[in-house]
């Protein structure tokens, strides 16, 4: 993604006609290359790999050589996780991908209940915005001899060791 947008990079391909087949791809394209073309770590690719969300390449001697298909895979990848969804979900919608006549139905409950889970979050981060603006502002008050913000912590720890205790006796 650039300059924080919610667009990812959109790789630029060189062209595979002529070489007679798009899997060929020259003969392959280096884990190196594969990175840069889609902006991902060679240690992200070589992950999804090891937990197989990328298929193992073959190999031209001791390198890896991917085609079109690793390179366009990666990038559905890459704009899943730009997108919040977990490596579950993006293995999901990977296995949706190959169409079918559920694939669309199931692809939208999977981004459906992933809207649910971001929502919740943000939801979440609101709670934690206004505790930390009430903190901040009890901060503004002065300086007295123990800051409010830190007390504040200590007291919210406190409250939880609190609950821990009220619901161990009962």
């Amino acid at each position: 993604m650039r300059n924080g947008s919610l667009r990812p990079r959109r790789a630029t391909l060189p062209s595979v006609a002529g070489t007679g087949s798009s899997n060929s791809f020259w003969g392959g394209i280096s884990i190196g290359t594969l990175s840069a073309w889609t902006g991902s770590k060679v240690e992200t690719v070589r992950y999804y790999e090891r937990i197989g969300l990328m298929p193992e390449p073959p190999r031209r001697g001791r390198y890896r050589s991917y085609d079109a298909q690793a390179v366009t895979r990666l990038g559905f990848i890459r704009r899943a996780r730009d997108l919040g969804f977990t490596l579950n979900e993006t293995r999901e919608l990977l296995a949706l991908s190959t169409g079918g006549s559920r694939a669309c139905r199931d692809a939208r409950a999977v981004a459906a209940s992933h809207l649910q889970d971001v929502r919740s979050r943000i939801a979440d981060l609101r709670r934690i915005e206004r505790v930390l603006a009430e903190r901040l502002r009890a901060c503004d008050f002065g300086h007295p001899p123990v800051c409010p913000l830190i007390d504040s912590l200590f007291d919210d720890a406190r409250i939880a060791i609190g609950r821990e205790r009220l619901g161990s006796d009962h």
